[in-house]
């Protein structure tokens, strides 16, 4: 693929997830996930082929113009979208696939401070949500979505959309590759919330119980006081 093919791709794409976008002199110039994403393309060639510092010179470059930092080692697929950006932070080890969204205050972080791999990996189509932070080595399925705000320190299968802090799946279907910004799914109930109110209106219907069965035996009482009377 040519240089310029690839341009025209990374251009396409902010027309394909984001609505704002109105022309492509509007994209190339006023687009911090575009810039983000040229610069890192730049910085991931130096890193391999052994230049180290300048690889981490422009991350940094990339870092100040546009507040998303990206490794130099970080290892990113085609078709990756960044929207908005700031506050974005992707690890030396993280490895991204393919068709991936990744909204504002993103951290795909590590949680070791040993040598090796420390940062997640994010298969093909992965969109996480804004403010979200994806820990450690593991995985996030293909087509997969973490919600905003989502704190990720365990496996998300293919196809699943996660919640919270700490995040659990709440949906595990996939969506026919339907697009859905900041990561939210069909289904936003959480079943941790979908149990405590089952408990809460079994726990009301126990005690409505316990309150006709002390009505009855007060009566009981009652007749057999008249009765001994």
């Amino acid at each position: 693929m040519t240089l310029f093919s690839r341009l025209k791709e990374e251009i396409a794409v902010v027309f394909d997830r984001d609505p704002a976008a109105r022309n492509t002199w509007e994209v190339i110039t006023c687009y911090p996930g575009f810039h983000a994403m040229l610069l890192h393309r730049f910085g991931h060639m130096l890193w391999n082929a052994g230049f180290k510092w300048l690889g981490r010179a422009v991350s940094h470059f990339g870092r100040w113009l546009t507040g998303i930092e990206i490794h130099p080692g970080a290892t990113i697929g085609r078709r990756f979208f960044i929207d908005h950006g700031m506050g974005v932070v992707i690890g030396e080890t993280a490895q991204i696939g393919d068709d991936c969204t990744l909204y504002h205050g993103v951290t795909l972080g590590g949680t070791s401070w040993n040598k090796g791999k420390r940062h997640p990996t994010l298969k093909d189509g992965v969109v996480i949500g804004a403010g979200a932070k994806v820990l450690g080595p593991i995985s996030v399925g293909a087509h997969a979505k973490i919600g905003s705000n989502a704190v990720v320190v365990k496996d998300v299968p293919d196809n699943a959309t996660a919640i919270g802090i700490p995040a659990r799946v709440i949906e595990a279907q996939g969506d026919n590759g339907r697009f859905a910004a900041y990561a939210v799914g069909r289904d936003e109930n959480d079943p941790l919330t979908r149990v405590i109110g089952e408990l809460i209106t079994h726990t009301g219907e126990t005690d409505k119980r316990i309150a006709e069965l002390q009505a009855e035996l007060d009566r009981l009482k009652g007749e057999r006081g008249n009765r001994a009377a």
